[in-house]
């Protein structure tokens, strides 16, 4: 169906004749009616024509390189707004690039909902050979939180309806809705069309916890030595930040927040264990997981990296989750913002009341660990070659005089050290790899929380994993979006001065001037070789609002294999 085929007011004939609508209208409509705003995709066949109606109809279409980066820019859509992301695709391969973020979204709990075009059943079902012919329902179920086909035109407001109900409800996640070419082509009478459309009312209700559960939990922190409060991204995602600032502020418990719930309560708060982690996990005693899963990131709750006497209670919307690796003392079921308001209200007495000993031995080796960054980070200041730590002071001293950016950090030595280095003061500023550790988040998040939040973003950026994505710069710069890119340029993988035994460059060897690159695409680059140019060409091109690339020549010797997950990197014989 051509552009030209699209009937502009969705009416035909005269006099009498009915008025018609068409599968792909319907899907226009029933978007709107929810209230979607923003859709991210790659068109071709069969979804071109939707694309350009939906920037008709007034909905802004972002159109990337690949589906995959589009995907990953839905799913942090809906992490930022707690509305699903709509991320299009065209059928077989391109479903299959998109089902990475899909995946990706379900891992990380992020509501999103992939829709893609498909070939017609009837071929399919019979391995006829069609044109990109796949069973793509029967492939997205394994990584998505729900799939779901429509096979008739009436039927796509009821489709869309369940897949943003599904995406955004319960624990939140990836929904793939599959609607065959001939279902988007297929035209139907308007009225009866309109009529098969409905906004979805109230799809992620409140879940309250059970009183006797909530004091459970409260009555274990009263008597514990050593109490701590971890914070995931889904405490961030909750958007319920008074509600967890005040319950650990007039409680008085430590508290240590995963990656991208930093900023839930600024990093420099004086509860704040982020800089003493290791004593805090060790010998906590009486642990409250807020929105955070005891999973690799948190070493599934085993000794040695926590105590082998620790007791567990656990924040989660999904009851399934509890006790997924570590027996659950006090499971609180419920969404984050009820739970942590009933904790507030029932502890609210003065129940609780953490040891003083327990807070002075967290401050004690938080100063420590903060006088030993700083003396890492003034010797990397003037170190010839720049050093990562010295390319991160001045990305940490400028984001600190744009507060309202976010920051967008992936890669092996860039994002460990980059969480370390760099202090968050505001609630989800920062998006990172995540639950899966996966690369090639980067552009796509960054385009995402540009065009959800129209505030400058920084993308801090490893040199292999701006590779994944680094395409997308091109996108940036046709939609001129307010995204600074810093590429941290060592050279490799992990480093740059691996030695190959072949004429060929070693296996974790790269090259490129990402500076040069941007500079094609319209945007503005800029090379930087010390601290001093860095923090310089951050200023102006955040200053400046428009797209720009800051390419960081940094050591090729620094940097550690895998960051700081070495171990999880098996090793061979003289490996």
């Amino acid at each position: 169906m051509t552009d030209a085929a699209i009937p502009e007011t969705a009416e035909e004939g005269t006099g009498d004749a009915p008025t018609l609508t068409d599968g792909i209208h319907l899907v226009v409509d029933a978007l709107k009616l929810n209230g979607v705003e923003n859709l991210y995709g790659v068109v071709g066949i069969p979804i071109t024509d939707l694309a350009r109606l939906a920037q008709r109809e007034g909905l802004r279409y972002i159109g990337f390189r690949h589906e995959s980066d589009a995907a990953h820019a839905a799913a942090a859509a809906g992490f930022l707004t707690k509305k699903p992301g709509i991320c299009l695709t065209v059928s077989a391969p391109g479903f299959l690039n998109g089902l990475v973020g899909l995946a990706n979204a379900t891992t990380n709990c992020f509501p999103m909902v992939q829709i893609s075009g498909s070939s017609e059943r009837h071929l399919v079902d019979l391995q006829r050979g069609d044109y990109e012919e796949m069973d793509q329902l029967a492939a997205a179920r394994p990584f998505a939180k729900a799939a779901y086909r429509v096979h008739r035109a009436e039927d796509i407001g009821r489709g869309i309806a369940r897949a943003i109900r599904t995406a955004v409800s319960g624990r939140p996640g990836g929904v793939y809705l599959d609607i065959p070419a001939a279902v988007l082509g297929e035209v139907i009478d308007a009225e009866k069309g309109a009529a098969s459309l409905w906004r979805v009312v109230d799809p992620a209700p409140r879940q309250l916890p059970e009183p006797e559960a909530v004091d459970r939990a409260i009555d274990l922190l009263a008597r514990a030595e050593r109490p701590l409060v971890v914070l995931g991204k889904g405490a961030a995602y909750a958007q319920a930040d008074e509600h967890i600032r005040e319950f650990i502020e007039t409680t008085g418990v430590p508290y240590l927040p995963m990656s991208m719930a930093k900023g839930l309560l600024p990093d420099d708060h004086p509860q704040s264990a982020a800089t003493a982690r290791s004593l805090a996990l060790r010998r906590a005693d009486v642990v409250m997981l807020v929105g955070a899963r005891l999973n690799w990131l948190l070493g599934h709750g085993d000794a040695p990296q926590w105590s082998p006497d620790a007791t567990f209670i656990q924040v989660d919307i999904a009851a399934a989750e509890m006790d997924s690796n570590q027996p659950i003392a006090a499971p609180l079921v419920g969404d984050v913002g009820s739970v942590m308001a009933a904790l507030t209200e029932r502890s609210k007495p003065g129940r609780i009341a953490v040891p003083g000993a327990w807070r002075e031995e967290l401050r004690t080796r938080t100063e420590q660990n903060v006088g030993k960054m700083a003396k890492r980070l003034e010797a990397a200041r003037s170190a010839s070659p720049m050093k990562f730590l010295g390319a991160l002071q001045a990305i940490r001293d400028v984001l600190a005089e744009h507060p309202r950016s976010y920051l967008v950090n992936e890669g092996a030595n860039a994002l460990d050290l980059a969480r370390s280095a760099i202090g968050m003061q505001s609630p989800r500023r920062r998006l990172d790899s995540g639950t899966w550790g996966v690369m090639g988040i980067g552009m796509g998040y960054a385009i995402a929380a540009a065009v959800e939040t129209g505030e400058p973003v920084v993308a801090l950026e490893g040199d292999s994993a701006f590779g994944f994505s680094g395409m997308e710069a091109e996108t940036i710069c046709r939609y001129g979006l307010p995204v600074v890119t810093v590429v941290l340029n060592n050279g490799g993988v992990y480093r740059g001065d691996g030695v190959s035994p072949t004429d060929d460059p070693a296996p974790t060897v790269l090259k490129a001037r990402h500076d040069v690159m941007f500079e094609a695409f319209g945007g503005k680059g800029y090379q930087a070789t010390t601290p001093d140019e860095v923090a310089a060409a951050l200023r102006e091109a955040l200053a400046a609002r428009k797209p720009a690339l800051i390419d960081c020549v940094i050591d090729p010797s620094d940097g550690t294999e895998s960051g700081r997950i070495a171990h999880l990197n098996p090793k061979g014989i003289g490996g």
